[in-house]
């Protein structure tokens, strides 16, 4: 059996990938475990509601938020499926185009979201800072 040893490369790219991936691992742990304990919602419901807050209007287009964010369009749509179920958002067709959807967070969805910040912004100044 072979015994572990440093992964290090002799190329520094490779070296500050693998490290970039580390950190971003670490990281993604953390947060997932402390929002899901202290708050019952996963990265990507944070991370949905927090990029609506951002937004700063009353409807964001699913399209654009899918832009906006690095979950797949099927990934989004799971997630704002829950965030609905929850009542945390809701979800509208647009009158103009059909083919439309807006998201826009609820009452419950931006207390949330302000009682998860302060966990979120703590995991990533403990991890990050």
């Amino acid at each position: 059996m072979r015994e572990h040893s440093d992964t290090r490369t002799g190329d520094p790219l490779v070296n500050e990938w693998r490290d970039l991936l580390t950190k971003h691992s670490n990281v993604s742990c953390a947060l997932e475990k402390a929002l899901q304990d202290e708050h019952g919602i996963g990265v990507s419901e944070f991370e949905t509601l927090d990029r609506l807050i951002d937004a700063g209007c009353s409807e964001y287009r699913m399209s654009d938020l899918a832009n906006d964010i690095y979950l797949s369009q099927s990934a989004l749509s799971r997630t704002v499926a829950r965030l609905e179920r929850d009542k945390l958002v809701d979800r509208t067709m647009c009158s103009t185009d059909r083919r439309s959807i807006f998201v826009c967070l609820t009452d419950a969805g931006r207390a949330l979201h302000a009682q998860a910040r302060v966990t979120h912004r703590a995991v990533l100044a403990n991890n990050l800072g």
